[in-house]
């Protein structure tokens, strides 16, 4: 029965995106705010009422199809329109729906005084609409129509304050880097089809079971999705894109970073579990790469001062860490850690927001300080979420962190566990430090702004998502027996990886989870000690080490890099075939041919006088000339 209706979560943000679109600009704000927020509502209580139905399925049940349409058909080659019902994509149905929905609502308030108002939900509800589709699809191709549409609407989005050179110049920079990704990821789902016949994911799945570990055509399938992955969910070394997002307005980068589009890489990679298992140096690429990306976004978060690009950069990092949960077979643990972290990355990004809307703007954590006082629900939400991105028990990321950091070690390498280790050092460092910067010591705004707490259409998204930053992980709780639900419902959706790591004893469990916390404590106490016992002791270590500090507040120059050895190339060459090529040679040929023309032209019209007696003349030549060479034979 639930599946005669699962089409409506996708269809309730297009009306909204339809309505919102084109008669947005007609109707009052409140009626745009409450379309835009509504059809969002509506798309989860659909969600959480399938989501109880399935649970009452028979037992056995992993998966239900719901095909509404054929789509394409070409030949054997067929298509549908049809979703896929299954615990991941409830998961993933579930997360999308009721954080977009609390970021909807924060939107009211935050973007009231935007005269494109209708325009910004309209955006956004087809935001939601393509990531939906995305998560439902039972086919690589529907699947890729969502992987796409999201990509569009982050260049919407982003680039919403159009008229800003900054933000239009992000817009094109997120298009561009992920059209690089795609065409991976488009090239991975050919593959798949001249492979399997099919892009249906379980028939996919199902034939790809025959195939041996190690496969070559298996890991080049999977090798290319990932370079989709890689541009989507911002990794090394596709990740330029996502710290420059953060031109859009402040819910756009919650809904980008927290419910939307960058997760899709990882639900794409645990998704096709059943492809990754069979395909070791996949894993260890997608474990690598992860773990990399993690230690190094994490390093450029310690020296950024905007609070948004901090925040940017530790999504950048959190993603690593589910990607390395994936490389090492703990998929679960993956997705896990990508449902906690949308709880408090979109309570951290709406919670920078209302501090950007109490200051009137200001983004800048050095012209921040004691906003504690005037901005209590914010700074307390706040603070909820970045204990629970920095891991301290009893929220929701210590859980799903401990987890990774877990699996790294067991199932991964020793290496993975330290890098990821050292970053969790390092976000517990940088998250506090912006705690501090923000909310505690002495205060530097600017005399002229009044700080003020944000309406309660703003700051009840954040009550509700601090109380899920607390309490998410217990869904996930380890070591008793029966109370990691999360795992148990989710696992009959995974492929497991073979010969993963061994059942370890409880007390090795607890030491780790132990061990972790302790890092983090040491990370929030280094902060604490940085930005109120010792505010100058930050500046001193910059000064005392200005290459490194350089090098890590500039990012690497990694941006630079690239400008230097791709983009500037690529508009040199562009120039030449410009200017060389086309304007000289091509536009030179036919230019040229026609001025020959010309000239030809404009001579032998001169044999055209009208007068008879020269024609008779020519003609008297002419028979002269033809019988003096007739005789001279």
């Amino acid at each position: 029965m639930m599946m005669d209706y699962v089409w409506l979560i996708p269809l309730f943000p297009l009306v909204g995106f339809l309505i919102n679109g084109f008669c947005g600009q007609r109707l009052p704000k409140t009626i745009v705010g409450i379309i835009g927020s509504g059809v969002i509502g509506l798309s989860f209580l659909v969600t959480v009422k399938i989501f109880l139905e399935f649970l009452s399925l028979p037992a056995g049940t992993k998966a239900v199809e719901k095909v509404v349409f054929t789509w394409i058909t070409s030949g054997t080659f067929q298509a549908q329109a049809a979703f896929l019902i299954d615990p991941l994509s409830l998961v993933m149905l579930g997360v999308v729906t009721g954080v977009s929905f609390l970021i909807h609502i924060y939107s009211v308030g935050y973007m009231h005084d935007e005269p494109g108002f209708y325009r910004y939900f309209s955006y956004l509800n087809l935001f939601v609409f393509a990531m939906l589709l995305l998560v439902s699809a039972n086919n690589f191709l529907l699947m890729f129509v969502g992987w796409e549409g999201v990509g569009l609407c982050s260049y919407l989005l982003i680039g919403f304050w159009y008229e800003k050179k900054s933000a239009s110049d992000a817009a094109k920079k997120a298009f561009v880097v992920n059209r690089i990704g795609d065409f991976g990821f488009l090239l991975g789902i050919f593959l798949i089809f001249w492979t399997f016949g099919t892009v249906n994911l379980r028939e996919v799945f199902a034939l790809a079971a025959k195939y041996p570990v190690g496969s070559g055509v298996i890991t080049a399938i999977t090798l290319l999705l990932f370079v989709g992955a890689i541009g989507k969910s911002a990794q090394i070394p596709l990740y330029t894109w996502l710290p420059d997002a953060m031109e859009g307005p402040t819910p756009v980068s919650a809904l980008i970073h927290a419910a939307t589009m960058v997760t899709a890489g990882v639900y794409m990679v645990a998704r096709c579990s059943a492809l990754y298992s069979l395909a070791p140096l996949s894993l260890t690429v997608v474990a690598a790469v992860g773990a990399l990306t993690a230690i190094f976004a994490a390093t450029i978060g310690m020296c950024q001062f905007d609070i948004k690009r901090v925040l940017a950069y530790s999504t950048v990092s959190q993603l690593g860490y589910m990607f390395l949960a994936c490389g090492v077979g703990a998929y679960i643990s993956g997705i896990f850690h990508l449902m906690t972290h949308a709880f408090f990355k979109a309570l951290l990004f709406l919670g920078s927001g209302s501090v950007i809307h109490g200051l009137h703007g200001e983004q800048d954590m050095r012209k921040m300080g004691h906003l504690k006082k005037y901005m209590p629900i914010t700074y307390w939400t706040f603070l909820l979420a970045t204990l629970a991105i920095a891991g301290i028990f009893p929220f929701a990321g210590f859980f799903s962190k401990d987890e990774i950091l877990f699996h790294s070690l067991v199932d991964g390498k020793f290496i993975y566990w330290l890098i990821a280790t050292t970053a969790a050092f390092i976000t517990a460092f940088y998250m506090f430090r912006a705690v501090f910067m923000t909310f505690l010591g002495e205060s530097r705004v600017d005399p002229q702004v009044h700080p003020h707490e944000s309406p309660p259409v703003m700051t009840v998204p954040l009550m509700i998502l601090a109380v899920l930053s607390v309490v998410g992980g217990l869904v996930g709780f380890p070591i008793i027996e029966g109370a990691h639900v999360f795992r148990e419902f989710l696992s009959p959706a995974i492929t497991p990886v073979a010969h993963a790591g061994g059942h370890q004893a409880v007390s090795f469990e607890v030491f780790m989870m132990i061990f972790s916390m302790a890092v983090a404590a040491i990370g929030i106490y280094t902060a604490y000690k940085f930005y109120i016992l010792k505010p100058d002791l930050p500046t001193a270590i910059a000064n005392r080490f200005p290459v490194i500090y350089d090098y890590i507040y500039n990012k690497y120059f990694v941006d630079e890099l690239y400008d230097a050895t791709i983009v500037e190339p690529i508009k040199a060459g562009s120039d030449f075939l410009w200017h060389g090529v086309d304007d000289k040679v091509v536009d030179g040929a036919v230019n040229g041919s026609a001025g020959v023309i010309t000239w030809l032209s404009a001579h032998l019209r001169k044999l055209e006088t009208g007068f008879v007696q020269n024609y008779a003349l020519a003609i008297l030549v002419g028979v002269v000339l033809i019988t003096g060479y007739l005789i001279g034979r």
